[in-house]
């Protein structure tokens, strides 16, 4: 509706005058404007240099690591964020292993000498207790230093569901790809990851493996495992 301004009192228009354009900075907010093919292709391929790899998954990692609202969409603030990061790094630098930080839900997956080879989005276990399928317990996953005890290929039915790929770490928990990785700890236990990496995320971390899985208060090194140079 167009107002004509001789037949509207000042204060109506004072009113207009100031809440108009809150409002339409509100709308830009709730709306963030579509990202051209060229920003969106800018994104991901500074993601995947960072180590997030691709995808969506990519940005939920990025998200989770950063700390920032974990929802999946590449929106011009996510573009500006991405294009001001530094790249993550390990919080036990300087030899071949994984990192689990579980108050992030993310794992990261270090080269040889150390630097971030590949960051991935997690969900671990909820810390309830739970009984299902005949079993009950709490659903945990433990602090410390690990290793890569075992692994198959494939599908492995478990008593409390399916798991892909798994490399089992502690007592029958494992890393293993899943359908569902929530953003936040939903699991009985073991760590989730998406199916997409799963196969990759195997042949990358042979037996033997060093895992670490930490929180704010339970960060151990595991340096003296590493071989040395």
């Amino acid at each position: 509706m167009k107002l004509n301004q001789r037949n509207v009192p000042l204060g109506l228009l004072l009113v207009l005058f100031v809440f108009a354009p809150a409002a339409e900075a509100q709308k830009r907010k709730s709306h963030p404007a579509t990202l051209s093919g060229k920003e969106s292709r800018q994104a991901h391929l500074r993601l995947a240099e960072m180590g997030y790899g691709t995808g969506p998954t990519a940005v939920i990692a990025f998200q989770k690591y950063e700390g920032r609202a974990v929802n999946g969409r590449l929106t011009r603030d996510e573009l500006d964020a991405i294009s001001n990061a530094n790249p993550p790094v390990a919080r036990d630098p300087g030899y071949k292993h994984v990192e689990v930080d579980l108050d992030r839900q993310v794992l990261v997956l270090t080269n040889e000498d150390g630097s971030v080879k590949r960051v991935l989005p997690v969900s671990t276990g909820s810390n309830r207790k739970y009984r299902e399928k005949g079993m009950s317990g709490l659903a945990y996953t433990p602090r410390g230093r690990f290793r890569i005890y075992a692994k198959l290929n494939g599908w492995r039915k478990s008593p409390l569901g399916l798991l892909y790929f798994p490399n089992y770490f502690s007592d029958g928990l494992a890393i293993h790809g899943n359908p569902s990785v929530p953003s936040s700890p939903q699991s009985h236990g073991c760590i989730r990851i998406p199916m997409s990496a799963a196969v990759e995320m195997s042949r990358q971390t042979p037996v033997g493996t060093i895992l670490l899985i930490y929180d704010s208060q339970s960060f151990v090194s595991a340096k003296d495992w590493s071989p040395e140079p």
